[in-house]
């Protein structure tokens, strides 16, 4: 049972990310979240800018908690992560923290409550935009290219067989290997 509501959810998350992407973030980063905000037949965009102090990762129930100061006071809001009002998620700034939860800011206002900056480099997304033409892996009719190799893998498939050496001359004849990979085998025979 807990399979199948598995797959359930991941299909449902699939869908829900496939018009968007999420980026990787922890808290303590700072993040600047877009909303669609509908209002009777007019819709328009509004940010919110803060910091990330909580995030819950539950599958399709995750949700992540965003902090800032305005007008002098404290303003939290608790974002469905999949949500489809969530237009897109931008990380301004990446924290250094050593906790899970910043719920100790909450205390803190001003200089003490600074998060100091650090630079993780580039991370993959979470969840990356995926584009709708691609075919799905469900539908077995529809043959799916192989992936390009890297320039490294193609000179590795070319095993030297033969080296017959005469006075001045070396003869070398290379021979392709043969195809390893279920799809590369069926597509040989369908050449044949």
């Amino acid at each position: 049972m807990t399979n199948a509501l598995e797959m359930f959810e991941k299909k449902k998350i699939e869908k829900l990310t496939a018009k968007k992407r999420v980026p990787a973030f922890r808290p303590g980063d700072t993040l600047k979240v877009t909303v669609k905000i509908i209002e009777g037949e007019k819709s328009r965009s509004q940010a919110f800018e803060g910091m990330c102090i909580a995030r819950k990762n539950n599958s399709i129930n995750s949700n992540f908690t965003v902090r800032k100061i305005s007008h002098g006071e404290g303003v939290e809001k608790v974002f469905p992560l999949f949500s489809p009002i969530i237009e897109k998620i931008e990380v301004v700034r990446k924290g250094d923290v050593r906790r899970a939860k910043l719920y100790y800011l909450r205390d803190r206002t001003g200089k003490r409550a600074r998060i100091a900056d650090r630079d993780r480099g580039d991370e993959i997304d979470q969840f990356e935009f995926i584009e709708e033409n691609q075919p799905s892996a469900e539908n077995t009719d529809v043959e799916v290219p192989a992936p390009e190799k890297k320039e490294e893998e193609k000179q590795g498939e070319e095993k030297i067989v033969e080296e017959k050496a005469s006075d001045d001359n070396a003869e070398v004849t290379t021979v392709p290997e043969p195809a390893t990979n279920e799809a590369e085998q069926k597509l040989d025979e369908k050449k044949s």
